[in-house]
């Protein structure tokens, strides 16, 4: 597999690169210099795959089939309408739109429908990362870890926290023991790994439920859910347009403090008026701090997602969802903040 010089696969659509003056986005040194492809790059570069939505604090990605160096930005490629940010904004926005509008119905209809919604999501998430896992021969014992993906949250909805550290404390035991049958070799690498799926996904997924148990449970996930969203979203258009500094060359090269700032100050404000609307006794002051906290995590959890994928050499965690990657593309930020907020809403308004 080709590197860049970032230690990302070549081609990798998961952080897009800022652009520099005089050089339009997603355009390499070859392509400014020659018209096409050199001979050294034929096959080494084709056809890279299209980039996912950014997260919080990154600038936009070139997409496939990028324009050469004179080409004019968000110029529509191979019969497709691209935006600005070169990859397929409108169908990206339709997807997000569509998933926004599962977790609104079920949340106010019936919760219990949002928390299968959730388990069904986390599950395929845990399988995108066990088959990532696999590609560098490590094999998590899944069924333990499935069992625990479904029972953690549900337990946690019924009988709260006390429930949520046995589910984890048994799933992990579960892999443990599991894993042994299948002899010594390689059994560290494997339960550690399982270990690192189980406070990943399987104890952010009870989390969840905990803030969906309350009698107002629908409001609280809706406000963690948005200052989230709020992040990637302030996160995407600051960045888009003013993204120069970078937050963590080493890690995610693409990442702006631009970006980053855009992503406090959205998080801030859509908490703020949430803690205060939604929630019998919250301050917008409340809400400002939990977004505040949320933009910090988030941030956070796209780092761990790009250090994961780096390390394991892949671009993406899937193709699941259309203009977005794979599932763990779009929970990255979600699993990470999900304890924070569950915390500060406790603190500032007990259920």
């Amino acid at each position: 597999m080709k590197m860049d010089d970032a230690g990302e696969p070549l081609g990798s659509p998961d952080e897009p690169e800022a652009a520099e003056p005089g050089k339009a986005p997603g355009t390499s040194p070859e392509e400014l210099s020659s018209s096409g492809p050199t001979p050294h790059e034929t096959g080494a570069r084709a056809n890279p795959a299209p980039a996912n939505e950014p997260s919080a604090g990154e600038t936009p990605a070139a997409a496939a089939g990028e324009a050469s160096a004179g080409a004019s930005v968000g110029t529509p490629q191979g019969g497709k309408s691209v935006g600005k940010t070169g990859r397929n904004l409108p169908l990206a926005v339709a997807v997000g739109a569509a998933l926004g509008a599962l977790v609104l119905l079920s949340l106010y209809t019936v919760k219990e429908i949002f928390l299968a919604v959730m388990v069904v999501f986390l599950f395929l998430g845990m399988r995108e990362l066990a088959e990532a896992f696999r590609s560098r021969d490590i094999g998590v014992p899944f069924i333990p870890l499935a069992t625990g993906m479904v029972g953690a949250p549900v337990v946690s909805y019924v009988w709260g926290p006390t429930a949520t550290v046995a589910a984890v404390s048994l799933t992990i035991l579960a892999l443990l023991m599991t894993r042994m049958l299948d002899g010594a070799e390689g059994y560290v690498r494997d339960v550690a790994a399982g270990s690192f799926l189980a406070g990943y996904l399987v104890l952010m997924g009870g989390i969840v439920a905990l803030l969906m148990r309350p009698d107002d449970g629908d409001h609280r996930t809706v406000v963690f859910i948005a200052v989230t969203v709020a992040s990637d979203i302030g996160g995407y258009f600051v960045g888009s347009f003013l993204g120069k500094h970078k937050l963590a060359p080493t890690i995610s090269p693409k990442k702006t403090w631009e970006g980053v700032t855009g992503s406090a100050l959205m998080c801030m404000l859509v908490g703020g008026w949430l803690v205060w609307w939604l929630l019998d006794g919250g301050h917008v002051w409340q809400g400002v701090l939990v977004g505040l906290a949320a933009v910090v995590t988030a941030t956070a959890g796209d780092l761990v997602e790009s250090m994961v994928k780096r390390d394991l050499g892949i671009k993406d965690m899937g193709t699941l969802l259309p203009g977005h990657g794979g599932v763990m593309d779009r929970l990255d930020s979600l699993v990470a903040t999900a304890p924070v907020v569950w915390l500060l809403l406790e603190l500032f308004v007990p259920s």
